[in-house]
């Protein structure tokens, strides 16, 4: 199956299914991986390339190498093997890995062709697709980036068959964020159907793709409707720093971002006590973690400042108008907020 995403002057395709086979005659290809997804499944794919030559850049594996040193471990490699304009990057990883790569394709020489073949559920869902790059520093995640756009995402699940019940419920994570905010019918399906199922995992991450496809080609840049695809985020993303980057696997920390979310959406009465607990239900199936300990209430207020999307003094949070639906918020007192936190705490 094949889905577009179609932007204004540029457009690429999600394939989803059997990788193809792959032919970049006259271009030096560099792999970027990590020891873990390169021992299970690079020989797979290097039976799908051709190419004048194919270097192989493995990076550690873990968001908290998610770093300027990564990059310039990949820089490093590109010009000792004189890449040029006309080479090209793959992902080959998870969302780590696809952020890495995008990132330093976008940089090197001014920006180079790359193309996302996700392993993970959570990068194929999400990360790989919708061209926003970047790297962490000590003051949050994905501060430092760009966008720019892959040339092709190819999502092959028979590289998700290895990943273990956390990595798996990570990406189920945002597969129910994007019910929850977009799509209440397909919420529906997703109480009712296990994706523990093969079929019913190829539905789910077929309209998760086509729901973000949607989105990234009405905002590539984020400028509007992008930002609520940050829903659980601007929690999450706290959780994870707060945990180094090493507690709490992306996904997690967004089903605890989503958890925070939704209590404060019901508590300004936009969000209802039983649809919380049907999102709650749904996350816990996964075995998702849905409780957290805040240490200090006004640190971790302080840290949204950081947060992408706030600006102009104002810190904005997306929350669900109801399943199927959301809100932006920047109107929302520091006391309500720091509320729910408390109730955390």
């Amino acid at each position: 199956m094949d889905i577009s995403v179609k932007l204004e002057n540029y457009s690429y395709k999600v394939s989803i299914g059997d990788l193809p086979y792959l032919n970049f005659a006259g271009r030096k290809v560099g792999i970027v991986t990590n020891p873990k997804v390169g021992g299970l499944h690079l020989k797979t794919l290097l039976q799908k390339i051709t190419a004048d030559e194919v270097i192989i850049i493995t990076i550690p594996d873990g968001e908290e190498y998610k770093n300027m040193d990564s990059v310039n471990m990949i820089l490093e490699s590109m010009f000792n093997h004189r890449f040029n304009r006309k080479s090209l990057l793959i992902a080959f990883g998870g969302g780590v890995i696809g952020d890495i790569t995008g990132f330093t394709a976008s940089i090197y020489q001014r920006g180079i062709e790359f193309i996302q073949i996700p392993t993970t559920l959570l990068s194929g869902v999400d990360a790989s697709v919708g061209g926003k790059t970047g790297i962490n520093n000590k003051w949050g995640k994905n501060l430092i980036g760009t966008f720019h756009q892959p040339k092709a995402v190819y999502l092959d699940t028979i590289f998700l068959k290895t990943l273990g019940s956390r990595e798996f419920g990570a990406g189920v994570a945002e597969i129910i964020k994007m019910a929850v905010i977009f799509d209440i019918k397909f919420f529906r399906w997703l109480e009712d159907h296990d994706l523990k199922n093969d079929e019913n995992l190829r539905f789910a991450i077929s309209r998760s793709v086509e729901l973000k496809a949607m989105v990234v080609s009405q905002d590539e840049r984020e400028t509007g409707l992008r930002a609520s695809l940050n829903y659980g985020h601007t929690f999450g993303h706290v959780v994870e720093h707060e945990g180094n980057y090493s507690k709490f696997l992306h996904g997690e920390a967004v089903a605890i971002g989503i958890i925070m979310a939704n209590a404060l959406a019901e508590k300004i009465g936009q969000f209802s006590e039983a649809d919380s607990n049907r999102v709650l239900i749904l996350l816990k199936k996964y075995n998702l973690p849905v409780n957290y300990k805040i240490v200090d209430v006004n640190n971790f207020y302080e840290k949204f400042w950081l947060d992408k999307k706030s600006s102009n003094k104002k810190i904005t949070f997306i929350l669900p108008l109801g399943i199927g639906d959301f809100k932006f918020r920047d109107d929302l007192d520091e006391k309500i907020v720091k509320s729910i936190l408390e109730k955390f705490a």
